[in-house]
């Protein structure tokens, strides 16, 4: 039993809390596993380089890097080419009332569910321009705006920006514990076991068409009744709605649409040259090339559409490299990921696990997995973060405790989930409250109490369920 192999989990989680910084606590664990492995001054740093190169080189990780940039670099070239801006124009044109407003929101979500932040930026100023057509404060338009947003987006199993990643850490722990499964079919099961997201939705759902609140629409996050300037204007309040961009809706929902669409044919067309027919050849496709794929291909043919539209090459690539840009914070992320992966399973993680934490009853793991990983996120404001340091602990728990491991992975989503929606730190809160206008530590505080009751009622589901798995 290598108990050092514990160490750079340790180091991370520590690191992570009191810096706020994920990147670079997960480098300094990569660095400590280095040491750890081969303790010497330049064995250590060559150690902790050769961890992360293992964790880039791999085929899988290699296509999942590809994927987020791609992904990311359409959605700037949609957001340049106006059409996120033409969406909101025309929302904010023909939407009268509370319900409607509420309503297209739900709605929309089913068309732009890609990652949380473009959910937010897209449906935001939306509500924003509807501001005084509804009775409601501006938290709670960013409440509804977010229970839509990263609760709803983990739960979908195709063309999004983390089914890719969510499927990544799940393989990785996998392989770090020495178990056999596919890992894209062990997310599928874990979706119905995420009932922190489920629990978020139903409370949103209440909030926007059953909820009637006693405040008036005008009412001033800061205690008076002062109506900001700008309360009712949705122009300018993000890049993605600037007044220099063209608009164009159906520059956001036709590509969109091709990504899914194409998805889910060449999922099937993978299936069937793996000589699988039917739903099989959905089931046994390989997923992350078929989203790779979908969207190179949408890309292609949203740049020629563009030229032929008189929108010349050079601004194009320029806008497909900027917002593929933009996710290179999520690619340094993966790759330290990766890194203390590789580190941990060259110190032995999974036999210290295996060898130590035996005696953890199966139907305690997920509950104190949950617990754990909503502390976590919660100070770090990374869904991201959270998954990639507490998914190998978690699998390698279930593993030897004989946990369901579906559930245990449900969990340590919905932890995930509990910081990107709650957390003060969260990119997500702080993208809603500056489209609203809003003080992102009080706007925090507003949803932190409809949060812990979600993670109460789930904490509670992960404590009764496993007694019937």
């Amino acid at each position: 039993m290598n108990w050092l192999s514990i160490i750079p989990f340790i180091v991370v989680v520590i690191a992570a809390i009191w810096t706020k910084q994920v990147v670079p606590s997960l480098l300094f664990a990569v660095i400590v596993a280095g040491y750890l492995a081969e303790p010497d001054w330049l064995g250590g740093m060559t150690g902790a380089l050769g961890f992360i190169v293992e964790g880039l080189t791999d085929k899988n990780n290699l296509k999942i890097i590809i994927f987020l940039y791609a992904f990311s670099g359409l959605i700037g070239l949609i957001r340049t080419s106006g059409g996120i801006k033409g969406f909101v124009e025309q929302a904010t044109n023909k939407i009268q009332g509370k319900k409607g407003a509420f309503t297209l929101t739900w709605i929309s979500a089913l068309g732009t569910f890609s990652a949380p932040s473009f959910r937010i930026v897209t449906i935001g100023p939306v509500m924003k321009a509807m501001r005084k057509k509804i009775p409601m404060t501006k938290q709670e338009l960013g409440f509804v705006i977010e229970t839509t947003a990263s609760p709803f987006i983990v739960l979908i199993p195709v063309a999004t920006a983390f089914v890719g990643y969510m499927s990544s850490v799940i393989e990785l722990s996998l392989n770090q514990s020495n178990l056999e499964g596919d890992s894209y079919m062990l997310f599928l099961q874990s979706i119905p076991f995420n009932f922190f997201a489920i629990s978020m939705l139903l409370i949103g759902f209440y909030l926007s068409f059953f909820h009637k609140s006693k405040k008036k629409a005008t009412d001033a996050e800061d205690g008076t009744n002062a109506e900001g300037k700008d309360d009712d204007q949705w122009e300018d309040c993000h890049p993605a709605v600037s007044k220099d961009l063209p608009s164009n809706a159906w520059h956001l929902i036709v590509p969109l649409l091709s990504v899914i669409v194409f998805t889910f044919v060449l999922m099937y067309a993978l299936g069937v040259k793996k000589d699988k027919e039917g739903l099989q050849a959905l089931i046994n496709a390989n997923v992350l090339d078929a989203m790779v794929l979908a969207v190179v291909v949408t890309i292609i043919g949203f740049v020629m559409y563009l030229k032929v539209r008189a929108m010349p090459l050079r601004q194009q690539m320029n806008d497909l490299v900027i917002g593929g840009n933009e996710m290179m914070n999520v690619i340094l992320l993966l790759a330290m990921v990766w890194g203390l992966s590789q580190g941990s399973e060259a110190l032995g993680f999974a036999d210290t696990i295996s060898s130590s934490l035996k005696w953890i009853p199966a139907s305690f793991v997920a509950v104190l997995v949950f617990l754990i990983g909503c502390g976590l996120s919660y100070f770090i404001g990374s869904s991201w973060g959270t998954w990639g340091i507490l998914m190998p602990v978690g699998i390698s728990i279930a593993s030897v405790s004989g946990s369901s491991l579906p559930i245990v992975i449900g969990a340590v989503f919905a932890s995930g989930t509990f910081g990107a929606f709650s957390s003060p730190l969260s990119d997500n809160t702080n993208t809603t409250a500056g489209i609203l206008n809003l003080n992102p530590v009080k706007y925090a505080k507003f949803k932190l109490k409809p949060a812990l009751i979600a993670a109460g009622v789930a904490s509670g589901l992960y404590f009764v369920l496993p007694f019937f798995f």
